[in-house]
């Protein structure tokens, strides 16, 4: 299926791995980009060095081309991108709009950039910018999220700018697909349902949690971080609602020291990136460290299996999966769907 998004990038398939973080390692980009589709590596949980050898044991797995994912508020940002370029990646994606100045560098080396936004105004700043696509994050989407339904919002921002746009945020099958594609989306964009394939590495029993959720057990809180985010519901989340300031406090506290020590973080820069993160944002300090570290919560879930102890970010799609295909058998299987969804559309013929 020929679009402006499998043209940019070089793919097959019009269909984007979103920047997990803890989940889209090497194995899962890997198995992605094999299947014809773009894979993203999250880097936000990654230092510096380990994101330098991530990319290179991605690149031995598959000669497809695949991309990083940055934080585009992270102290180290630069650096991020200095190792995008030296090793040769294809694709930087950001989960926030990016200073021009990344942008610049990136697009300089022949990077293409693709930003992630939740707003037609963000979208239309990064593609005045200079950003070649933009992911477009409706409300559904898992993890930070806005109140905008991707079917409100996606028009939107195609009618807003003329470069590609990739539709996330409700997505998981080839129906969903060609519906994007109707609405001038290039493409989609789509994490929970890679969560759920046999390729990645999520624990089994974090695995069967998702596959149990009916789609009212996913919620959205401002309970972790001080952000409206998007997870399933659980007992920790439901501790976090119920806690008082001083225990939110301790928390965040405790959470901060052991990301400190795995990321090799100072304190200082540790406290950079809270105040960057708190800019034009009404969080107290127990927020912004939360958020700073809540990729220990997620590491707990995603990678050491502790949903006692750890958020599992989701889709509100979680409700609807029901199986754990390997990642080729689902791009196969998502994009026979959508080609037999616009063939019956295209011939009169009914759908279903």
């Amino acid at each position: 299926m020929d679009t402006p998004l499998t043209r940019l990038v070089g793919v097959r398939h019009p269909i984007v791995q979103t920047g997990m973080g803890w989940v889209a390692g090497p194995r899962l980009v890997s198995a992605v980009a094999n299947a014809g589709a773009l894979g993203i590596l999250a880097s936000a949980t990654m230092s510096p060095q380990r994101l330098r050898s991530a990319v290179r044991e991605v690149a031995a797995r598959t000669d497809a081309p695949f991309g990083v994912n940055l934080r585009a508020d992270a102290g180290d940002a630069a650096e991020r991108v200095r190792i995008i370029v030296e090793e040769g990646v294809r694709v930087a994606s950001f989960a926030l709009a990016p200073r021009r100045e990344l942008i610049d560098r990136l697009k300089d080396a022949g990077v293409v950039v693709i930003p992630s936004v939740g707003a037609r105004r963000h979208a239309e700043k990064v593609a005045g910018w200079g950003a070649d696509a933009v992911v477009v994050q409706g409300s559904e989407g898992g993890g930070h999220t806005g109140q905008v339904a991707t079917t409100v919002l996606l028009p939107q921002v195609v009618d807003a700018v003329d470069i590609p746009v990739v539709a996330a945020g409700g997505f998981h099958d080839g129906r969903g697909l060609a519906a994007a594609l109707a609405y001038g989306a290039a493409g989609i964009a789509m994490g929970t349902r890679f969560l759920l394939t046999s390729d990645s590495t999520v624990p089994d029993a974090v695995k069967a949690r998702y596959l149990a959720a009916a789609v009212t057990d996913v919620t959205v809180t401002t309970a972790v971080d001080g952000l409206p985010h998007r997870m399933l519901r659980s007992e920790l989340v439901d501790s976090l609602e119920r806690s008082g300031r001083a225990a939110a406090l301790l928390r965040a506290v405790r959470h901060a020291a052991a990301f400190r020590r795995l990321a090799g973080l100072s304190w200082p820069r540790m406290v950079r990136d809270g105040l960057a993160m708190r800019h034009g944002k009404d969080l107290g300090w127990s927020q912004v460290l939360l958020a700073a570290t809540t990729p220990m919560l997620l590491k707990a879930s995603m990678v050491d299996g502790r949903t006692d102890t750890g958020v599992m970010a989701s889709g509100q799609v979680a409700g609807v999966i029901e199986d754990l295909p390997s990642c080729a058998d689902l791009v196969d299987r998502i994009m026979a769907e959508a080609t037999g969804t616009l063939d019956r559309l295209t011939s009169g013929r009914t759908v279903g």
